[in-house]
C-alpha cells in the first residue's frame, strides 16, 4: 500500500538504484563464489603437481640406488633414510611411506602438521586406493579452522610393481589468496561507490525526464472545464507511448469542445423554450380575467342604470390591476434577459446600499457597516437592483405569524466588498437549495422567480459570487462578494 502511494518519478528513482544494488550484490556473490572455486581448484591442481614431482623424484632414488640395494619394501627405510629429507626440503612437503599394509616405513616428519604422524593407514583408505581405477586417494578434514588434504599414491618399481604407499600431508594456505580477494573487494567496493553515486544521479535525471511529460499532460487535465476553452498539449521529443496519450487528449478536447458548443446551444434553447412558456402562462393569467371582466360589463351595461358611474369604476380598475400584472411580467423578463453592463463606476457603496433600502418604509429592517466609506467599482443601477431584490426576497420569506427582522451589513477586506442579507422567514428547505438560483425557480404563489437568478447574473457579470446559508424556520443569509477593482 505504501509503494502505491509513492509518486510515478520516486518510484522509478528508487526502481534504478535498487538494480545497481542488486547488481553490485550478485556481482560481489559471483566474485566470492568464483574466489573459492578457484582456490579449490588450485590447491587440488597444486598438490596433483606436488605429488607428480615427488613421484618422479623417488623414482630417480629407487633407480640410482638399486646396484646398492635390491629395491623391495623392506629395503625402503633404508634406502631413503637421509634422502626423504631432501625431497621433502626440495618440495617443501611432508613426505610419508607405508608399506602395503598400511604400516609406516619413514617419515620426513615435517612441521606442516603439528598431529602425531599416523603409523597405519585406515582400512577404509587402503580399500579405495586398492579399488580405484587411478589408484590414489585423497582424504580432506577440517583442524582448527585449517582444511588439511592428504593423498595416498602406491610407488612402483621399474616393472610397475607395487613397494609401498606414499602419503602426502598437504595444507590449504589461503593468505595471500584471501589477501588478494579482500583488495579485490575493496577495489570493486569503491568502482560499486562509484557507479551508485552516479546512478542515482542518471536515475534522478531520468525520472525528472519521464515525469516531466506526465506531468505537464496531469496540470492539463486538472485544468479542463467544460465550460471554457481548454487549451491543447505540445510536448516536444516525447516517446511514442507519451505521443500516443497526448494525441488522445488533443482528441478528447476537440470532442469536448464540439459537445460544450452543442450542449451550450441545447441548452440556451431549452431555457428559452422554458421561459417563453413561463412567460405565456403568467400572461395569459390576468388575460383570461380581463376578457370576463370585459363580457360581463358588455352583458350588463345600461346607460339608464343609476349605479352605471360605480360600475365602471370597478371594471376600470380591474382592468388597469390586470395591465399592471401583465407589465410587472414582461419588466421581469426584460430585466433578467438583459445583460447588466458594466459601467465600473467607482462608488461609495454604503451610500448606494443607504440609497436603495429608501424606498421600503419597514421599521424592522437595519443596516449596518464596517466603515462610513467602502470604495469599489460597480454599476450603481445594477447594485441598487441588487440589493432591493434581495431585500423583496426577505420580506416574502418571513411568514406573516412571525415578527420580522432583515439586517443589511457591508464589510470589507483588502481586494473585496461583502454585503450580507439576513432574514429570520422560513429558510430554505434541503432538496430546494440547489434550485435558488434557477430561473423561474419560486415557493410563492406571485412571481416569475427571476428576482435570485437575475441577481447572479449581475453579480457574476461583476467577477462577484453569491451564496446562502439557510436554516429551517430559523432564516437565511444570503452573501454577494465582489472585488473593489474590476
Amino acid at each position: 500500500m505504501k509503494l502505491k502511494k509513492l509518486s510515478l518519478r520516486t518510484r522509478i528513482f528508487l526502481a534504478m538504484i535498487l538494480l545497481v544494488v542488486l547488481a553490485s550484490v550478485l556481482i560481489a556473490a559471483v566474485a566470492i563464489y568464483q574466489y573459492r572455486e578457484e582456490t579449490r581448484d588450485y590447491h587440488t591442481q597444486r598438490l596433483e603437481r606436488k605429488e607428480q614431482n615427488i613421484q618422479t623424484h623417488i623414482k630417480r632414488v629407487l633407480n640410482s640406488r638399486q646396484n646398492t640395494w635390491e629395491v623391495i619394501t623392506e629395503n625402503i627405510p633404508i634406502i631413503f633414510k637421509d634422502e626423504i629429507y631432501n625431497i621433502a626440503d626440495i618440495h617443501k612437503l611432508q613426505v610419508n611411506l607405508y608399506d602395503l599394509e598400511g604400516s609406516l616405513l619413514i617419515s620426513s616428519k615435517a612441521s606442516l602438521q603439528p598431529e602425531a604422524i599416523d603409523k597405519c593407514i585406515d582400512a577404509e583408505i587402503l580399500n579405495a586406493l586398492s579399488h580405484t581405477a587411478e589408484h590414489r586417494y585423497v582424504d580432506k578434514l577440517m583442524e582448527n579452522g585449517e582444511t588439511f588434504q592428504s593423498s595416498y599414491t602406491f610407488i612402483t618399481d621399474q616393472k610397475s610393481k607395487e613397494l609401498a604407499i606414499l602419503n602426502l600431508p598437504y595444507l590449504e594456505k589461503d593468505d595471500f589468496l584471501s589477501k588478494e580477494l579482500d583488495e579485490f573487494l575493496a577495489r570493486i567496493s569503491y568502482a560499486f561507490l562509484f557507479v551508485l553515486l552516479m546512478a542515482v544521479a542518471i536515475a534522478f535525471l531520468l525520472s525528472k525526464y519521464i515525469t516531466r511529460s506526465l506531468k505537464t499532460i496531469s496540470e492539463k487535465i486538472n485544468a479542463t472545464r467544460l465550460e471554457r476553452r481548454n487549451e491543447k498539449i505540445m510536448i516536444d521529443d516525447s516517446s511514442e507511448e507519451i505521443s500516443t496519450l497526448v494525441n488522445s487528449y488533443n482528441s478528447m478536447i476537440d470532442e469536448l469542445e464540439a459537445s460544450a458548443v452543442q450542449l451550450a446551444t441545447s441548452e440556451r434553447e431549452q431555457a428559452w423554450r422554458e421561459m417563453a412558456k413561463q412567460v405565456a402562462h403568467e400572461i395569459k393569467n390576468p388575460l383570461t380575467p380581463m376578457r370576463l371582466t370585459v363580457q360581463n360589463f358588455q352583458r350588463k351595461f345600461d346607460p339608464e342604470d343609476e349605479q352605471i358611474h360605480s360600475k365602471l369604476d370597478e371594471y376600470t380598475k380591474t382592468l388597469i390591476q390586470q395591465i399592471d400584472t401583465m407589465s410587472a411580467i414582461a419588466s421581469a423578463f426584460s430585466n433578467f434577459a438583459k445583460m447588466p453592463a458594466q459601467q465600473n463606476e467607482t462608488l461609495n457603496v454604503v451610500n448606494i446600499v443607504k440609497l436603495a433600502l429608501d424606498i421600503f418604509n419597514e421599521n424592522y429592517i437595519s443596516f449596518t457597516a464596517e466603515s462610513d466609506e467602502i470604495v469599489a467599482k460597480f454599476d450603481r443601477t445594477q447594485l441598487i437592483r441588487v440589493i432591493t431584490n434581495l431585500v423583496k426576497n426577505g420580506i416574502q420569506a418571513i411568514p406573516e405569524n412571525k415578527t420580522p427582522k432583515i439586517n443589511i451589513k457591508v464589510t470589507e477586506d483588502i481586494h473585496n466588498v461583502m454585503i450580507t442579507v439576513a432574514d429570520n422567514g422560513s429558510g430554505v428547505s434541503e432538496e430546494n437549495k440547489t434550485k435558488v438560483f434557477e430561473p423561474k425557480f419560486t415557493t410563492k404563489s406571485s412571481g416569475m422567480g427571476l428576482g435570485l437568478a437575475m441577481v447572479k447574473n449581475i453579480v457574476e457579470t461583476y467577477k462577484g459570487t453569491i451564496s446562502f446559508e439557510s436554516e429551517k424556520n430559523t432564516g437565511t443569509t444570503f452573501t454577494v462578494t465582489f472585488p473593489k477593482e474590476q
